[in-house]
């Protein structure tokens, strides 16, 4: 069973029928103890989940900023990702290359995003996806991030080693099963399907150097 804590990045989020821990999880994404953090981090495997508010000199606009990242080992692996609300993918803003791996894989900057994290734990998986946006209260210049909590999925189970080498053809097209508390299969919006079984993959991926879901921004003349 893995167990959930607060996290300590910064963020916002608004709504009277928002439980505490619903607004930790919209904000934060997975809370997750220091014991998972601190085996992740023997591992090299690092996930930069938190969104940042930027503004726009130019356009005069604010917009969210935020990090694809992670990868994995054969007995762990975590992942973080962002799309819109349609389950389309982020462009991203510049890749980012590395040698180590399993780190920071692209800046994506975009007025709303969906953020989809998944962490495995051998063949045990924990899923979170949100929403977020910028929203303007009275008084205020600067905005603010609203998050709403879209699906939790808990001790999801894929008995398959996607890590293995003669598995990894089925990346990206499997994910896990999660269920409720009495045992019927936990159903997440059809719409982010393609992107869940994106980042099963990526949390399989070992030494992860690429990104998995932000694509190449298209420019206005239609040249990617």
């Amino acid at each position: 069973m893995i167990l959930m804590k607060p996290s300590s990045q910064p963020g916002n989020c608004h709504g009277k029928n928002v439980s505490k821990e619903t607004s930790r999880l919209a904000l934060y994404g997975l809370a997750i103890p220091q014991q998972v953090l601190r085996a992740l981090e023997k591992r090299g495997i690092y996930c930069q989940s938190g969104l940042s508010i930027e503004h726009q000199h130019l356009a005069k606009r604010y917009v969210l900023r935020a990090t694809e990242s992670g990868g994995a080992v054969s007995d762990m692996g975590r992942y973080c990702a962002y799309f819109d609300s349609k389950g389309t993918p982020v462009p991203w803003l510049q890749p980012i290359d590395s040698f180590s791996g399993n780190g920071r894989h692209a800046i994506v900057i975009a007025p709303e995003m969906v953020r989809i994290e998944m962490l495995r734990i051998g063949h045990t998986y924990e899923l979170a996806i949100s929403m977020h946006s910028l929203v303007n209260l009275g008084g205020r210049v600067r905005p603010v991030i609203n998050s709403t909590p879209v699906f939790r999925g808990r001790q999801g189970t894929l008995t398959v080693d996607l890590w293995n080498p003669e598995n990894r053809h089925l990346r990206g097209s499997i994910s896990p099963v999660f269920y409720t508390q009495a045992g019927e299969t936990r159903l997440h919006p059809d719409r982010f399907d393609d992107a869940i079984r994106k980042i099963t993959g990526a949390v399989a991926c070992l030494g992860c150097k690429h990104t998995h879901i932000a694509v190449a921004p298209v420019r206005t003349d239609g040249v990617s």
